[in-house]
């Protein structure tokens, strides 16, 4: 069993913030397994490496003991996630969820422990909560709350539309957090807001606040924009090998550091080791082998 320490340098590898780390300390310290929850919206079809940097945290957390949830988020892609969108999302229709879901559920286990991962859905309890329940969730969090998000902000001051209903996705978000009693819940940096909603809503429902990690976005091939299937810029976790090796082998030498840190479990050491063979003088390029 590893110490509290060495969990968190564990826990903290690759991470972009903790929100709160005494907490989080504190929970490892009671010795009791953690319940973590990271949800996908099964938005697209198939998952890249992009997704893969919160499932290799997950599977970090499965390794030091913890409880693993994957949600996927079957009842807020209905409602789409406005997060860094300048628009309303386009609604997907039940059946497009499910068959993207099934193709979520047949890859994850590539990185997942599968004895040891939780795989639920949140329609399990939102599709049973009636309409008093929806207002009652919603009068935990006020309007003005919802505009000092920065999206919807500039949204609001540019006279773009808002739907009442992209209010309510980061409050059906943090009720994820309540229905599963969540102590960790993981995220990429522009699910903050959703996230620490999450601890709010939580504390209302007379529930510990649970601690958010948020991890950074990985760029995609190009080294610029975020990685997307709608930009061609992404590795697929179902790609061919040959595929994926030679999209791998494209990337920058300074983009592929970055990689070996948010995408393999190879440590630290060995990576800082890698890099200083290439700093003296060794070809990056067998670096990218080693990716």
């Amino acid at each position: 069993m590893k110490t509290v320490d060495e969990q968190l340098l564990e826990i903290k590898r690759g991470a972009k913030e903790i929100l709160v780390e005494d907490e989080l300390r504190d929970k490892l310290a009671s010795g009791r397994p953690m319940c973590v929850k990271a949800g996908f919206d099964p938005t697209a079809p198939d998952l890249h490496l992009g997704h893969t940097v919160l499932i290799n945290k997950m599977r970090q957390f499965q390794d030091l003991g913890h409880e693993v949830i994957f949600l996927i988020g079957d009842f807020t892609g209905i409602i789409g996630d406005p997060s860094g969108r300048n628009a309303t999302r386009p609604t997907l229709t039940a059946d497009e969820l499910e068959q993207n879901a099934d193709t979520y559920k047949s890859q994850i286990f590539r990185i997942l422990d599968e004895a040891k991962t939780r795989v639920d859905f949140n329609s399990r309890w939102m599709n049973n909560m009636d309409a008093g329940g929806l207002i009652e969730l919603a009068a935990k969090h006020t309007v003005a709350r919802m505009l000092e998000r920065d999206d919807f902000h500039k949204r609001y001051k540019s006279e773009q539309p808002i739907s009442i209903h992209e209010f309510l996705y980061p409050l059906v978000q943090g009720y994820d957090s309540v229905a599963l009693k969540v102590d960790v819940e993981l995220g990429g940096t522009d699910q903050k807001f959703n996230l620490l909603v999450g601890r709010q809503i939580q504390q209302a429902y007379g529930q510990p606040s649970q601690v958010v990690l948020t991890m950074p976005l990985l760029e995609g091939l190009d080294g610029v924009n975020k990685m997307s299937k709608s930009l061609g810029n992404y590795v697929g976790i179902t790609d061919e090998p040959d595929e994926m090796f030679g999209k791998l082998m494209s990337v920058s030498d300074d983009l592929m550091w970055r990689y070996f840190e948010l995408l393999s479990f190879r440590p630290l050491a060995d990576i800082e080791e890698l890099r200083n063979h290439v700093s003296a003088g060794a070809n990056p390029r067998d670096a990218k082998f080693e990716l």
